[in-house]
């Protein structure tokens, strides 16, 4: 653990500042989603789109920015305590703000019908279930810290910057589909019960309590970086995973609708008529959520 991880360079070829591509996708996505809220008012202005959910996705790209940009991203080079900062903030901070930003809503209220009943299809399919299982979401977001720091898999991606993109995209998208999972407003198939969800979510904690503490004891850890360094990062993700853990269980709880029970009895009456009468001059009503 003697050597510092690879610095990476500071400009791309032709000059251009390595932190230019990333600011500008982040300018890009934040235009895309203001766009989308945008048009959800124009079609519907009684309805229109929370400023709460606006300003939570404007939070998570300022939270990828601090991550992606200066001058957290030279350090976390530099440094692995700058790294664990950087994972903490685009793989646990970062994806619970854009989770609770409702995307999936809002591109659903905006989309053309035929278009929104495919993008539900697709949520529904077999593929997007096993995926957003729980227990997927866990081993993609948590279990895979195990295979990064136990083996010399860290100080490989750490040396290529390619690899170390692919690194950031693998931590904002499994933090995403766990905080989905856990704690998400938009629409998801088969999605287990709150009592559940905090099941998972407690294992999670778990799991990074215990990989946290081997690190700063030096089990099993491969890290190319000094014993400090590895010591301060594992301080750092113990104490901040647990902070953002805790934020994932508020957000699970406010989250929470649980189904009242008039409203099911009045199901129960609409289906009824529904079958009395054959369907004939009964219209469905598909109410999407995420606009308070």
């Amino acid at each position: 653990m003697g050597h510092h991880l690879p610095e990476h360079g500071h400009a791309a070829g032709g000059g251009t500042p390595d932190w230019l591509p990333p600011a500008l996708m982040l300018l890009v996505v934040s235009g895309v989603y203001l766009l989308l809220v945008r048009r959800a008012r124009h079609r519907n202005p009684v309805l229109g789109w929370s400023r709460w959910r606006t300003g939570c996705f404007l939070g998570g790209i300022l939270l990828l920015g601090v991550a992606l940009l200066p001058p957290v991203a030279p350090f976390a080079h530099e440094d692995f305590r700058g790294h664990m900062v950087q994972h903490l903030i685009i793989g646990m901070y970062a994806p619970l703000a854009l989770v609770l930003a409702a995307p999936v809503t809002l591109l659903l209220r905006t989309l053309p019908a035929s278009r929104g009943r495919r993008l539900t299809a697709v949520l529904h399919s077999p593929p997007a279930r096993v995926i957003a299982h729980p227990a997927i979401a866990l081993a993609l977001s948590t279990g895979g810290l195990a295979v990064l720091y136990f083996t010399p898999l860290y100080n490989a991606i750490t040396a290529d910057p390619a690899a170390h993109w692919l690194l950031h995209a693998h931590f904002l998208l499994s933090g995403c589909l766990f905080a989905h999972v856990i704690a998400g407003p938009d629409p998801a198939p088969a999605r287990p019960g709150v009592r559940a969800r905090l099941v998972y979510l407690g294992v999670a904690i778990a799991a990074h309590a215990v990989i946290s503490q081997l690190m700063y004891g030096g089990f099993w850890a491969d890290i190319h970086a000094p014993i400090d360094q590895v010591q301060g990062g594992a301080e750092i993700m113990y104490y901040g995973g647990d902070l953002a853990e805790l934020l994932l269980a508020a957000a699970s709880v406010a989250t929470w609708r649980p189904e009242r029970r008039g409203a099911v009895g009045r199901s129960a009456v609409g289906r009824s008529a529904v079958g009395r009468s054959g369907g004939r001059g009964v219209v469905p009503v598909r109410n999407v959520s995420g606009g308070s």
